[in-house]
């Protein structure tokens, strides 16, 4: 019975201790839910306060300078390639490069023995031309004194004599005495067109420079043969002046339109970041050119360059001034691309779950309606709201675009972009 007592007593207070865990338990996961549930109301409410906050810049009053950026090389403005027209081996090279040279100076001298041995037996030829028509003279001379005898005679004997056979033969003879004197004379005409032929091509052996000038390249050295054909082989290049040059630079087609002839310039090249150079248009050029499919124009820019920083074939980007507009109502270009998010994406954009999540701030940039290319749509801020404004626009540079039309005034807040919290 005892037994019996002591048992039962030990199940009631197992009872006891396990329902007072089992209570603990419970309360301890209430009150975890709740401390979660306080914890999320507090970050809704935290992030619905302020969902997005707007960016903005002013709208300001000022100038408008539109410029039209292109690159190009630079070139030297008349550029001169020497050849040569007689064959042969270059004896002498008397210039290099960089060499400032003058027009008519001579650059190299090609090997004219063969020439002059040629011309030594022309001018003897003349010689002998000259001598055999001094013999051919005497010839005429003689067969024609014959015949005048012969006739006189015939007239004294009342033309009984002499025979008429002997007068033929005299004729005959004075005749052929004429054609040797001929055939003499066309001897010196040809002796002296050798020595004229020779005497050129011997000028020839003297390359000479056809303008004042700095030579940019030479392509030959001194025992080297050259071979004149049909073209005759680039011996020298030689620029003109380099102290006035020009760019020429590739313009796109869809700006060819605003470059003028007589617009400033200005450029760069990477051998002088820190210097800034200056050009005028002087040439727009109707021919295009076409590469990977884009077509451009080349623009012609007259460039000084008194120290000679610049050289042929530099790479240059330049600036071209097209149109300057002065006080003239401005907005950043940046504004022309912002629509506020609608009712509806804000709602599918601040969901519950992307409500808890963290993160960053994220930009909002939404597409503009579709207007017409000068009619666009901005958004001013105004006591924290954003209110639409439409535009009629004019040129766009350097981030800022004109206004022409519309509804605003300097000083007025524009936005440029949105940010949501928590993205």
């Amino acid at each position: 019975m005892e037994a019996n007592k002591e048992k039962k007593l030990n199940i009631e207070k197992i009872k006891q201790i396990g329902g007072t865990f089992i209570g603990k338990k419970t309360m301890l996961m209430i009150a975890g839910i709740i401390i979660l549930v306080l914890i999320i109301m507090v970050v809704l409410f935290s992030r619905d306060s302020s969902a997005i906050k707007y960016k903005t810049e002013e709208i300001k009053k000022g100038n408008l300078t539109v410029m039209v950026t292109a690159t190009g090389t630079l070139e030297a403005k008349k550029t001169v390639t020497v050849g040569s027209e007689l064959s042969g081996i270059i004896k002498t090279v008397y210039v290099t490069y960089n060499d400032r040279v003058k027009a008519g100076q001579i650059l190299a001298k090609i090997d004219t023995s063969k020439l002059e041995a040629q011309l030594a037996q022309a001018e003897a030829s003349l010689e002998s031309a000259k001598a055999k028509q001094l013999q051919a003279q005497a010839t005429v001379d003689e067969a024609l004194l014959k015949l005048k005898q012969l006739q006189k005679v015939k007239e004294l004997s009342g033309g009984k004599m002499p025979s008429q056979t002997e007068m033929d033969s005299a004729e005959a003879s004075y005749r052929r005495a004429l054609a040797e004197l001929a055939s003499a004379k066309a001897s010196i005409m040809e002796a002296q067109a050798k020595i004229k032929e020779y005497k050129t091509e011997i000028s020839k052996s003297f390359i000479r420079s056809p303008i004042r000038g700095i030579v940019l390249k030479r392509n030959v050295e001194p025992g080297q043969t050259v071979a004149a054909t049909l073209e005759a082989p680039e011996l020298f290049t030689i620029a003109e002046d380099l102290t006035k040059m020009e760019l020429h630079l590739n313009i796109d087609e869809a700006d060819v339109g605003k470059i003028k002839e007589g617009q400033r310039a200005t450029f760069k090249v990477d051998a002088y970041p820190e210097q800034t150079f200056d050009g005028k248009v002087i040439q727009v050029r109707y021919a295009s050119k076409t590469v990977s499919n884009v077509v451009t124009y080349t623009a012609i820019l007259e460039v000084s360059n008194p120290e000679l920083l610049l050289r042929p074939g530099m790479t240059a980007t330049a600036d071209i001034l097209v149109k300057e507009i002065k006080d003239t109502l401005l907005i950043p270009s940046s504004a022309l691309k912002f629509t506020p998010y609608t009712e509806n994406q804000e709602k599918s954009e601040n969901g519950f779950i992307s409500k808890l999540l963290p993160g960053p701030p994220r930009s909002i940039t939404q597409k503009q309606e579709s207007f017409s290319k000068t009619e666009k749509k901005i958004w001013i801020l105004k006591d924290g709201k954003a209110y639409p404004v439409i535009l009629t626009i004019g040129e766009t540079s350097n981030g800022w675009t004109q206004v022409i039309n519309g509804d605003i005034k300097s000083g007025m807040k524009v936005i440029v972009e949105a940010v949501t919290k928590g993205k």
